[in-house]
């Protein structure tokens, strides 16, 4: 039997379904931690909650990019082998961040960490791309390394948008179809302004007015976040949001995610501190009323074999059937206790591993 998805949004453009917090760690006492915390958070939901990114562009030192790459791949690959030795375990998420593809480092990185642990990755992150030229070398050296580590399927990439010219090129990067994920640098392009942009448009909005404009009230910062949200939606790709430095605030980091997720269309963020993690999966899932009023109308829906219906004097049809799937999708994908009957909708949780 179809599932809701294939029903509702198979020839929809819909962004693959991917945790809604993407964690980055660029120290190797810190990866060993992150990883060890997303083993026992997908043990505690049923479901891995969060990407571990593994981060080579501001983790490798000057110099030891190399040491770095190699340690970065034993470290997916241990991940993985774990994983699969441990019956009824969730597949493990990790990520790379390589270095630019103008930095020396990059093929690399690439020859390193794909040609050895391609199939251990969930993507890579391209770091200040600015042009498809950019995009379609990645692509080629990424897929070269990959075939020789004898993964199958093609990698998914993620593209961190950092510059004002990138977010010119925002909507053309997320049309390219290995593209699944868009990302915003918030502070390189706060940097990249020459000055123009205060150092206060890196943090939050501290309500002293225009003098401390913020990441959620600066014109320029906020157009950027936009762009790219727009570019994601056009094109069925994820919009992700960028990092909150101000980790040691929880009410504030919830706030910030609540507003990326409900006003400005973001479906996931960065996570840079552990304590970050949990704030942004509440940030992100659904409230009860609303995972309430979805489950009650898709359940209706699949008995009407989704034909219009009416809920409580509104008409619903496919158009509101496909939002509130995605209520439901999202509910899953951060962990959130799904009603017994939208339970139905979804596999288990806890996935036999499989190959990439």
């Amino acid at each position: 039997m179809q599932t809701p998805r294939e029903v509702l949004l198979g020839a929809q453009r819909a962004a693959s379904p991917v945790p809604v917090c993407d964690h980055y760690c660029g120290v190797e006492a810190r990866m060993r931690k992150s990883l060890a915390l997303q083993s026992a958070m997908a043990e505690e939901f049923g479901t891995c909650p969060f990407d571990v990114t593994l981060d080579c562009e501001d983790g490798a030192p000057t110099g030891g990019e190399l040491d770095h790459a190699l340690m970065v791949a034993e470290l997916a690959r241990a991940s993985l082998a774990q994983a699969a030795a441990e019956p009824g375990r969730c597949r493990p998420r990790v990520a790379v961040r390589v270095h630019p593809v103008d930095h020396p480092a990059f093929e690399q990185d690439v020859e390193t960490i794909v040609g050895m642990a391609a199939n251990a990755l969930c993507h890579v992150m391209l770091p200040k791309l600015e042009s498809l030229a950019a995009l379609e070398r990645a692509v080629q050296w990424i897929d070269q390394a990959a075939a020789k580590s004898g993964r199958l399927t093609p990698l998914p990439l993620h593209v961190l948008i950092e510059s004002p010219a990138a977010v010119q090129k925002a909507f053309e990067i997320a049309a390219h179809e290995r593209v699944q994920s868009l990302s915003f640098g918030l502070m390189d392009f706060v940097s990249a302004h020459g000055g123009a942009i205060p150092a206060t448009a890196m943090g939050l909005d501290d309500g002293l007015g225009d003098a401390a404009l913020g990441q959620f009230s600066h014109p320029l910062v906020l157009r950027a976040k936009l762009e790219i949200a727009a570019a994601c939606h056009a094109f069925g790709k994820v919009a992700s949001h960028c990092v909150v430095t101000e980790f040691g605030d929880v009410a504030k980091l919830f706030a910030a995610a609540r507003k990326a997720c409900r006003t400005l269309g973001f479906t996931r963020m960065w996570s840079i501190h552990p304590a970050q993690i949990r704030p942004i999966l509440a940030a992100f899932a659904p409230d009860s009323g609303e995972l309430e009023q979805a489950t009650r109308i898709l359940v209706a829906a699949q008995q009407a074999d989704w034909a219009p219906i009416s809920d409580k004097g509104v008409l619903q049809d496919r158009a509101s059937y496909r939002y509130f799937w995605q209520v439901l999708e999202r509910a899953q994908q951060t962990g959130t206790v799904l009603p017994e009957q939208a339970r139905a909708f979804f596999p288990s949780p806890l996935q036999p591993q499989a190959g990439p």
